[in-house]
């Protein structure tokens, strides 16, 4: 019997001599060691896809939509009819301006195949006339010299000759006009080219009943139906072009200074969290939306996924940083670690050490240790106010 209590005894005080003794040495406590490993730093921010334009796709005239031969979402290539508008008055219009432009045309060659040839051949009469003319009237003035005839032959025939001057000066006129450099041919040729501009204005207007594709794209919205009445100045769709790829963000304006141009991202579509892709900071507005606190920037994706869709939402991780080798420890044992003065509790001879710290890289889920600890060195992760500056702690390494 007294064996038996004296073992109980025995046993009860190695007991408290244990608790007292794991109580003298502190708590058990997560710590985590500084180690060396690469470490980026990064800036996250939440944007969409985007194109670098949109077309506004709308009609030039008045009409009514006769087809419209696409869908939303459709791929479409550059001169593809998109709407076709009736074209009946425009048809009519083209008609009647190349009947004109015939008329002009006729009218040009009939100077220069008619009435040209036709005014040289009275020049030549006229002045074939007018010689006559002069040798009668020199005739006349012999005759009358020699008392042949009177005054009124001589005066008949200077009239004569001043009428086939007048003549030869008529037909002078005529060719004159009709000559490529005349008044009539100018004349002829400005109706001509009026015609023929007039026939291409019809043509145009005529085009403008189909409307077509100005490039390569895809169809993100369309809000016109056959038979309605359409007119300049409203979008009847939205074409999103072929080619580059970008991400518009809006970055915290308190990042404006850790984010340039040239620098490289990971982004991720919400759609597809597990799936990454690469882009590139191309762009940085000067301006800050004052209401938001907000900068758009803008990324180039060289190599988009096949899903990406245009005004996706994505989450992007802009790489402004990086070390390789740097002395690290996890991101949650350091205190204040934003403020002006973190600071860190190092495990040394077996109690927590209040360390102030100075900070490099932010990655993820650690942190650069420029100052104040060492390669090895244990840190408690805990926060727990109880285990401050001086007290005995037992760590216990996270794996």
């Amino acid at each position: 019997m007294k064996l038996r209590l004296w073992i109980g005894g025995a046993a009860l005080a190695l007991g408290m001599a244990y608790a007292g003794w794991t109580w003298w040495q502190g708590p058990k406590v997560e710590a985590a060691r500084v180690v060396r490993r690469d470490i980026v730093q990064s800036v996250v921010a939440a944007g969409r896809v985007a194109r670098p334009h949109r077309v506004d796709i709308g009609a030039q005239v008045v009409g009514t939509v006769v087809d419209v031969p696409v869908s939303e979402g459709q791929s479409v290539t550059a001169g593809q009819a998109l709407i076709v508008l009736n074209a009946v008055e425009s048809t009519a219009l083209v008609r009647q301006a190349e009947t004109a432009v015939v008329l002009a045309e006729a009218r040009v060659r009939q100077l220069q195949e008619l009435q040209l040839p036709v005014a040289r051949q009275a020049l030549r009469q006229a002045q074939v006339n007018l010689g006559n003319a002069q040798s009668q009237y020199e005739r006349q003035v012999r005759l009358k010299e020699s008392g042949f005839v009177g005054d009124a032959a001589l005066d008949d025939a200077r009239r004569n000759v001043d009428v086939a001057q007048a003549q030869v000066e008529t037909a002078g006129k005529q060719v004159e006009t009709a000559q490529p450099a005349g008044s009539d041919a100018a004349l002829a040729v400005s109706s001509r080219e009026q015609a023929r501009a007039s026939l291409a204005a019809a043509r145009a207007r005529h085009q403008y009943t189909t409307i077509r594709a100005a490039v390569h794209g895809t169809l993100i919205a369309r809000d016109v139906e056959p038979g309605e009445l359409v007119q300049p100045g409203k979008t009847l769709m939205v074409l999103s072009p072929s080619g580059e790829t970008q991400l518009v963000l809006q970055l915290d304006e308190r990042n404006l200074a850790l984010v340039r141009t040239g620098q490289q991202a990971l982004a991720s579509a919400d759609a597809y969290p597990k799936e990454r892709f690469a882009a590139e900071v191309v762009y940085i507005n000067p301006a800050v939306d004052a209401q938001r606190g907000t900068v758009e920037v803008k990324l180039r994706v060289r190599e988009p996924p096949a899903y990406l869709r245009d005004d996706m939402t994505v989450s992007v991780d802009i790489e402004i940083a990086r070390r390789a080798a740097a002395l690290t420890v996890a991101s949650d044992v350091v205190r204040d670690a934003t403020g002006r003065e973190p600071w860190a509790l190092a495990v040394r001879d077996g109690r927590a050490q209040r360390q102030a710290v100075k900070l490099g890289l932010h990655g993820e889920g650690a942190v650069e240790i420029v100052e104040g600890l060492a390669e090895g060195e244990l840190v408690l992760a805990s926060h727990d106010v109880t285990l401050g500056d001086g007290k005995r702690v037992r760590p216990r390494a996270r794996e």
